[in-house]
């Protein structure tokens, strides 16, 4: 498994719509669940897989109409590293919004 190079908001967001699902999930259900366009979150998904963090497989549903749906899950070791970095970014986050709360402006002049 690949770590992921460019952790983006986006990606965070698919990586935790994945994790809030209860098995294997279709993409326009993660499309839905982060609100991002699907030009944004296949793009993630392909990514996830090529880099061994999800693995997708065809639904062959043969009683539903319409196309096939790609299913995606997470490998064993994916679901984990998703979880570790999903958290560890909501800590950065939550440390960093503790933190510009703490600033507070002097009201001296500017010194040139």
């Amino acid at each position: 498994m690949d770590p992921i190079r460019r952790v983006t908001a986006p990606t965070l967001e698919v990586l935790d719509a994945l994790l809030a699902s209860d098995g294997p999930t279709w993409g326009l259900l993660v499309i839905k669940a982060t609100g991002r366009p699907a030009g944004t979150v296949y793009p993630i998904l392909e990514r996830l897989e090529q880099q061994g963090w999800t693995r997708s497989s065809w639904d062959d549903d043969a009683d539903r109409s319409g196309p096939r749906r790609r299913l995606h899950e997470f490998t064993a070791d994916g679901a984990v590293a998703a979880r570790e970095l999903v958290r560890a970014r909501g800590d950065a986050a939550r440390a960093a919004a503790r933190t510009a709360g703490t600033a507070r402006p002097t009201h001296r002049p500017v010194a040139q």
